[in-house]
C-alpha cells in the first residue's frame, strides 16, 4: 500500500443494507467498493479529467472477514496497485473498530468518455494515482 496515495471515507450500515440474518448483506459491500472507487476518483481528479475519462469494473474478488451490523460505522481504505494497457488494480479495506470486516481487490478500466473505448492510462492520470 502507497501510504500517500491512501483515500479512506467512512460509511454507515442503514436498515436497507441489512439482510435475514441481520448483517450487512455481500451486495452492500460491491456497492460500497464502487462508491469508495468513484468519490476517490472525484476527489482527486480535475473536471477536464473527469469529463474526459470514465471507468468500468471488469472483477470484483471480497473477501469476507466479520459481519457488520445495522449503524455500524465502517471505515473503508482504498488505493491503486499495477496497471497494465486500460487496466487498474485497486484495493479496498473495510475495517470496523480496528478490525478488518473485508478487503476487495478490483480491476478497473479506463474509458474514453466521448466514445466509451477503452484507453491506455495516460501519464496525466497516473499521477495523481
Amino acid at each position: 500500500m502507497n501510504e500517500t496515495k491512501v483515500f479512506s471515507i467512512e460509511l454507515t450500515a442503514r436498515p436497507s443494507d441489512i439482510d435475514e440474518l441481520g448483517h450487512v448483506n455481500n451486495v452492500v459491500y460491491v456497492r460500497w467498493v464502487q462508491e469508495m472507487a468513484t468519490a476517490h476518483w472525484m476527489t482527486i481528479a480535475s473536471g477536464e479529467l473527469k469529463r474526459k475519462y470514465s471507468w468500468v469494473v471488469l472483477r470484483h474478488e471480497i473477501d469476507y472477514k466479520a459481519p457488520v451490523f445495522l449503524n455500524d460505522k465502517v471505515i473503508g481504505t482504498t488505493w491503486v496497485g499495477e496497471h497494465q494497457g486500460a487496466k487498474f488494480v485497486r484495493f479496498v479495506r473495510l475495517s470496523l473498530n480496528g478490525k478488518v470486516a473485508a478487503e476487495a481487490k478490483t480491476i478497473w478500466c479506463l474509458l474514453d468518455s466521448s466514445t466509451f473505448r477503452p484507453l491506455r492510462i495516460p501519464t496525466d492520470v497516473l499521477e495523481i494515482l
